[in-house]
This record gives structure tokens, C-alpha cells and sequence, in this order.
């Protein structure tokens, strides 16, 4: 009951702040509402605030038009709140929310957790637009074309992980991750993957808390986890040479389905369906179907 009545607080704040077309202060509120409106977060540092921050987007009759200030123009503020949860985020956060990410993200990430740009994050506060810019100015139509994502496919997920940071809802989010970019804008996709892999990596860094006679196992898993990516990315002979060196003794009997599908998706990635037949048995209904996506992308 407490929890249904903070959700319904939190709806409540956000149709408030809405409406009002003011941009959120507290990033913890918002990644909470983010995660109840499946939505993403919309962020960026207090300081760019101080300046004029000119923007692009299209109007009504598909224009694309000049924006002087994303903070003040009235059409853009309403669009954005349709689309995500904004937040400005002071400058006095910079240092702790550095010191989470410090040495667990690549160069790319960290330079876009730095810079003055627009941030996409996801309910964790993950950021998931870490390429670089290479326009002077930021189309918000293209930002939300690109990013507004529907996160109602993976919520359960994400709120497992929020309840419990441990090794499995880590895992199982950055697996969820990856199926959500089956269905995802194919110009984000490799985004998607890097998103998941923030998981993942997580994941495996908390095997150690786990049972000690599951570690290798788990260990495994995430490999074969690494290897599904490449499948996203277009790349099945990489996924074929990884598996064949995975000694067939050393698979163990949980993850023998996951190696299955991974042979099968990406032997008929590579048209080779006689190659694929052998391990077609071993696959269930579900993945068949996840695997029959997966060969469409890569056809």
C-alpha cells in the first residue's frame, strides 16, 4: 500500500512540474519518475544553464527551426516533457557522481559525462547518447526520435535491480537490455549494447559474492551474454570463433541451451542453415522466435 501510494505521488508530481514547464532539480526524483512513466531522463549540468543553449527542432509544419535557449522557449519545454523526465543537476553532485563511474566507464562516456551536451540516461542513471557531437547545434526532434524510448519492455528489470543490486538483476537487466534493442531504432543500437554491457560488467564483478560451486558457471554465462552482443552489431563469424574455443567438457549443463542458440543464430546469420539444423533441437519456442529476430537484423 505505501509503495502504490508513493508511485502515485510521484505521477502526481511529475503532471505538476509538467504543467508548470519547469525542469527537476533532484536527479534521484527523477530517475524514480523516469521509472514510472517508462521513460528516459533527460539531464544536464547546472552550469550550462548560466548561458544560452541554442537548439534545432521541426514544428507542426515540418520545419526545422532555431531555438536561441532550450531553458526558456516555451515550445520546447512542453515537447520535452512529453518525451522524458528533465533534470538540471547542480554542479555540487559532479564529484560524487564521478566517483561512481570513475574507472568502470570507457573515455567516451566519461567525456560525455563531462562536456555541457544533452545527456540521455536511463532510470539507473546510465547515459546512453555517448557519441560524440559533430554539429554545432543539437536537434531535439532527432534526440527524441532517436532516444524517447517506450522502457516498459525491460521495467521489471529495472525495478528489481533498484530493489536489489546483486549479481542476477544486474545480469538479467543487461540480457533485457539486449533484447530491447532487437526492437529498438537501428542507429542507437550499438548504444543499446554498450548500456547493456555497463550491466554486464557489473554483473561479473559480483560473481565473487555468489556461491563459490556457481562462480564458473556464472562466469560463463557472461561470456556467452558478451557474445550475444555481437549478433546486435552484425557480426556472427566473431560469435562462431568465440564458441569454438569454448572447450565442449567445460560447458556447463546450465548455460549448454545458451550455447545452442547462439551456434544456431549465428550460423543462419551467416546463411549456413545446415550448419544451424544441429543445434535447432536444443532451443526452445522463445528463443527461436528471439533468434529468428536476431537473423532478420543481420539478413
Amino acid at each position: 500500500m505505501k509503495r502504490i501510494l508513493i508511485t502515485t505521488l510521484f505521477v502526481l508530481f511529475a503532471i505538476n512540474v509538467s504543467s508548470a514547464q519547469a525542469w527537476m532539480t533532484n536527479l534521484e526524483i527523477a530517475q524514480r519518475l523516469a521509472l514510472v512513466q517508462n521513460k528516459m531522463v533527460l539531464m544536464v549540468w547546472e552550469e550550462t544553464t548560466s548561458y544560452q543553449y541554442p537548439v534545432l527542432v521541426r514544428d507542426e509544419k515540418g520545419r526545422t527551426i532555431f531555438i536561441n535557449n532550450l531553458f526558456v522557449d516555451e515550445y520546447i519545454s512542453p515537447l520535452i516533457w512529453e518525451h522524458f523526465v528533465p533534470v538540471i543537476v547542480s554542479e555540487h553532485r559532479y564529484a560524487d557522481l564521478y566517483g561512481k563511474i570513475k574507472g568502470k566507464r570507457s573515455q567516451r562516456y566519461l567525456d560525455k559525462f563531462n562536456d555541457d551536451s544533452i545527456k540521455i540516461m536511463d532510470a539507473n542513471g546510465n547515459i546512453i547518447n555517448t557519441d560524440y557531437l559533430t554539429q554545432d547545434f543539437q536537434n531535439i526532434t532527432t534526440i527524441i526520435k532517436q532516444y524517447a524510448l517506450d522502457t516498459s519492455f525491460i521495467v521489471e528489470e529495472l525495478n528489481n535491480y533498484r530493489n536489489d543490486k546483486g549479481f542476477y538483476s544486474a545480469y538479467y537487466l543487461a540480457s533485457k537490455y539486449l533484447d530491447f534493442g532487437l526492437y529498438a531504432n537501428k542507429k542507437i543500437r550499438s548504444n543499446i549494447v554498450d548500456l547493456s554491457n555497463i550491466y554486464l560488467n557489473e554483473a561479473i564483478e559480483l560473481i565473487e559474492t555468489q556461491d563459490e560451486k556457481e562462480r564458473a558457471a556464472l562466469k560463463q554465462r557472461c561470456e556467452l551474454l558478451r557474445m550475444q552482443e555481437y549478433l546486435l552489431l552484425r557480426r556472427p563469424k566473431k560469435v562462431i570463433r568465440a564458441l569454438k574455443k569454448i572447450k565442449e567438457d567445460t560447458i556447463d549443463e546450465s548455460n549448454k541451451s545458451f550455447v545452442a542458440f547462439l551456434y544456431y543464430t549465428a550460423y543462419m546469420s551467416m546463411d549456413k542453415a545446415k550448419d544451424a539444423e544441429t543445434w535447432k533441437s536444443e532451443i526452445s519456442s522463445v528463443n527461436l522466435k528471439k533468434a529468428q529476430k536476431i537473423i532478420n537484423l543481420n539478413s
